[in-house]
């Protein structure tokens, strides 16, 4: 897979896992199922005030989205290379279905909540980083840095003119993806979840098309 196949790829999931997040963040009233950070800070938060019963569901994603990445690690390891991104992105496919249907079952509950923040954990074992530029939710606040570097390198004449723009564009694709999924939200409810699984299904196709070539994909190696 050439360069530009493999930027395409990363910031698909980029926008997958934003949108995701904004599902997760609306339904949640403020919680996560993919930016980690921001449930590790609420939980402190409660812990610090005492607030143990409000402590319980930031924990609990906190340990599902570890637990996807330990499962997506697993799998990693298990597949043979060119076959990896097509198989964690099946899996991430059928756990975001799962999510869906777990949510329609129970919408009082916080399960459907939970497979999406095993989905986004599984898909941080897909691609954690692209080509010199860091990919997916986990990295938004590392790749906005960067781009802050590098785009004052470049107006300094010290540095690539256009060295920032990849991290600019990991940045915007999970803006375009929270935005929309938002809006999908809004429009759709919990429903809103079967545009990332089609989206994951279609890489997850595209990744089996150049598996079946023997040219793999990405290096999916947690």
């Amino acid at each position: 897979m050439n360069r530009r196949w493999q930027l395409a790829f990363g910031l698909a999931l980029t926008g997958l896992a934003g949108y995701v997040d904004a599902l997760g963040f609306i339904r949640l009233g403020g919680l996560y199922t993919s930016f980690m950070s921001g449930n590790t800070t609420q939980l402190s938060v409660a812990l610090g005030q005492g607030a143990f019963a409000h402590a319980v569901l930031p924990g609990t994603l906190l340990l599902t989205f570890a637990l996807g990445a330990i499962l997506g690690g697993g799998l990693s390891a298990l597949t043979p290379p060119r076959f990896k991104t097509m198989t964690l992105l099946a899996f991430e496919t059928l756990l975001l279905l799962a999510a869906l249907s777990m949510g329609l079952s129970a919408p009082d509950h916080a399960v459907a909540s939970l497979f999406m923040a095993l989905a986004m954990g599984m898909q941080n074992a897909v691609l954690a980083q692209v080509q010199g530029f860091r990919a997916g939710a986990t990295f938004v606040t590392g790749a906005l840095f960067s781009f802050g570097q590098k785009f004052a390198q470049a107006l300094a004449g010290r540095g690539s003119a256009y060295g920032w723009v990849g991290d600019g564009a990991v940045w915007l694709a999970l803006t375009v993806g929270a935005f929309l999924g938002a809006l999908a939200y809004g429009a759709f409810a919990l429903y809103a979840l079967v545009g990332p699984a089609v989206l994951a299904a279609i890489l997850a196709v595209v990744a089996g098309v150049f598996a079946a070539v023997d040219r793999p994909v990405l290096s999916s190696t947690p």
